[in-house]
């Protein structure tokens, strides 16, 4: 077997952001940032002049990619809302009203399931252990990672009947004008 180029393979870990410009590394470190940082944090992260990333953020703040917490130093973090309400205009711009609804009957199935199962309303009034205890076949891993799914098939639902309600209003508003 030949030997690869090294240019033909990933970067090295450490600098795998090293050919993207400052706008698209500052971009990456904000999808990772889960809590208020500052600048010249993000600064440090990205390799670049803090007044280059206060440039940056504050572009990304109009656009609603992050929330600006002031203070001194003022602070940034990844504004989950904007990328909820990215996903569901995805939805509703990928599938149909039809093809949405559809997802949202099968998630609704499964999740009445759970429910039968657990003889719950919703994950969160499920004791795991308890009940792992209680049913011979399962253990508490198989428990959890029902909850998990049952969790996951609810956001997962409301997400698409979101934009299933998107789409269907934007169909209407087409059809009426």
């Amino acid at each position: 077997m030949a030997e690869t180029d090294a240019g033909d393979g990933p970067p090295p870990f450490e600098d795998v952001f090293a050919s993207d410009d400052v706008e698209q590394r500052i971009y990456s470190i904000i999808l990772q940032t889960r809590e208020p940082t500052p600048t010249s944090a993000i600064a440090d992260s990205v390799d670049c002049d803090p007044k280059t990333a206060r440039k940056y953020l504050g572009w990304f703040d109009d656009l609603g990619i992050v929330t600006r917490h002031d203070g001194h130093p003022a602070t940034y973090e990844r504004n989950d809302a904007y990328f909820e309400w990215r996903r569901i205009n995805q939805l509703a711009a990928d599938h149909s009203v039809e093809e949405l609804q559809d997802r949202v009957r099968e998630l609704t199935t499964r999740i009445t399931e759970y429910e039968a199962t657990y003889d719950a309303a919703s994950p969160a009034a499920v004791d795991a252990v308890a009940t792992a205890e209680g049913i011979d076949e399962q253990t508490i891993d198989a428990v959890y990672s029902d909850l998990a799914d049952w969790a996951t098939a609810r956001q997962e639902r409301d997400r698409y009947e979101r934009a299933r309600q998107q789409r269907a209003g934007s169909e209407r508003e087409q059809a009426s004008g």
